[in-house]
């Protein structure tokens, strides 16, 4: 005699969720308990608490020869977010539970050995890719709550294997998790809090009107630090889309709150972090710094102590907007459009050109320490700015700026102006855009012309040069780029070649 039920779940490979049939087979022999599918650790460690959970739950665990196939078999499966699943079927091919509508649903959840449920990560991850099948996802509430957020996904919360279990058996239905009210702007830092640095506060507009990589250079408290926090409360809000990726990132690194959908995210790395914590790895690939921080701000703070194999991993996403890493027998692909905003002293002591003159780096050390940045690199930032020490006037006196509401007006008109004309940030031209979107008149190409010969100036930082002349012209509701456009986008670029 033997028995066999089969049900649905999903796996986690970067930002897909591969389909994963879960069959359970209980046939006549010694008791046995087998898992296969090419299972990880944590996967195989769940016949304990599939057994405990099923026993604590009222349930008999049979005593036959139980076997888990977990297809497709050369895909491999972590974390306990089969266990659900799994005790299901056992239940299902034992008769304790009918299996006439396991084929409607998909589950995951990892089991406490009391048969409560416990939240995985990766819930909107699944969503997505389960949206279109059909099927009903039922999951912990814990996790059914960030789910709900994608729409068109038909998502049922359950606090326990018992629970789903009446659900199954019609005796008891579960529910759906309520809608969740996104969260205003009004949790940002204010730009208004910032004393002086209007050079700074120019730039930081700048750059969140065209989507631009910032790099600011200054002694230590400047400001620099708390400039940077302010950025994402004058970006534009999240589109739909938008906030949905970077739920979805978050979701797989297990750190989405429900409550922070459509804000924003701010990352700020220490400079202690290695290559992997910036791009993400893994021997199951999760995503990184640069990954979390889709569609938001990237922070790097004290630069140049960031160790040079993190730094060089940058470039790629920098250009790309996603991020590619590569295992022997896998791959994972991971979103990275992130904002780059990064900070650094302009010696090893910080105080070269401070008025207190009390710097005393020799000229090698204050190279030896720039150059711990290389040119590549700094190439790919669009904006360098100065963020010099305060006079005593402006530090003594009240806070009394623009507030971030009123910079974030003006970069939204901008922004929508870049939608409108070219459908993407000005920062995220191709080369063929650029030539064709950012023709400065006969003055600013001249101008330009003059810069190209007396800075050296690249072809990547001509096209960024265009790209922030283009904003330039945008956060003024011009359409034709002059020559004060070119001259102010050339200084933000004075700081690539020093």
């Amino acid at each position: 005699m033997s028995s066999l039920a089969v049900l649905f779940s999903r796996a986690l490979a970067g930002m897909s969720a591969p389909e994963v049939t879960v069959e359970v087979h209980l046939a006549n022999g010694l008791p046995a308990f087998i898992l296969v599918g090419l299972p990880e650790t944590e996967v195989k460690e769940s016949r304990e608490r599939v057994r405990a959970a099923i026993l604590q739950s009222g349930f008999e665990f049979p005593a036959r020869r139980i076997t888990v196939n977990l297809a497709p078999a050369d895909l491999p499966k972590e974390s306990g977010r089969f266990d659900l699943a799994i005790a299901l079927g056992v239940l299902a091919a034992s008769g304790q539970v009918p299996g006439n509508r396991l084929a409607d649903y998909e589950f995951a959840g990892e089991l406490a050995l009391n048969g409560q449920l416990r939240p995985v990560r990766g819930a909107l991850a699944m969503l997505l890719a389960a949206r279109n099948v059909g099927r009903v996802f039922v999951l912990p509430r814990a996790s059914a709550g960030e789910a709900a957020l994608v729409k068109g996904a038909r998502v049922l919360q359950a606090d326990s294997l018992l629970a789903v279990c009446a659900h199954l058996s019609g005796r008891c239905e579960l529910t759906a998790p309520e809608a969740v009210e996104p969260v205003g702007v009004a949790s940002y830092l204010d730009l208004a809090d910032v004393k002086g640095q209007l050079a700074a506060k120019r730039a930081l507009e700048v750059a969140a009107a065209g989507g631009h990589s910032l790099l600011m250079r200054g002694p230590p408290g400047t400001g620099k630090s708390m400039l940077a926090s302010r950025l994402p409360g004058i970006l534009p809000a999240m589109t739909e889309q938008e906030a949905l990726e970077s739920a979805a990132v978050q979701s797989l690194a297990g750190l989405f709150q429900v409550a922070a959908w459509g804000v924003r995210p701010f990352r700020g790395p220490h400079h202690s972090a290695s290559s992997v914590a910036l791009v993400g790895g893994g021997g199951n690939p999760r995503p990184g710094e640069v990954s979390l921080a889709h569609c938001g701000v990237l922070f790097l703070d004290e630069l140049p102590e960031f160790s040079r194999q993190a730094l060089e991993v940058l470039r790629e996403p920098l250009e790309a907007g996603r991020i590619t890493i590569s295992r022997a027998a896998r791959q994972a692909d991971f979103p990275a459009r992130f904002q780059l905003l990064a900070a650094m002293n302009p010696c090893p002591c910080g105080f070269l050109g401070h008025p207190s003159g009390k710097c005393r780096c020799t000229p090698e050390q204050v190279s030896r320490y720039r150059s711990r940045l290389s040119g590549p690199l700094l190439d790919r930032i669009d904006m360098h700015v100065e963020v010099p020490a305060l006079p005593e006037s402006d530090l003594m006196a009240a806070a009394n700026g623009e507030a971030s509401a009123t910079v974030r007006a003006r970069v939204v008109a901008a922004r929508e102006r870049q939608l409108n004309r070219q459908g993407k940030a000005n920062a995220a031209l191709e080369t063929a855009e650029v030539d064709s979107r950012c023709t400065p008149d006969a003055a600013g190409a001249e101008l330009l012309r003059q810069a190209i010969s007396r800075l050296n100036l690249s072809a990547r930082a001509y096209h960024r040069v265009l790209k922030l002349a283009r904003t330039l012209a945008d956060l003024a509701g011009q359409d034709t780029i002059v020559a004060a456009h070119i001259a102010e986008a050339v200084q933000y670029r004075r700081g690539a070649s020093t």
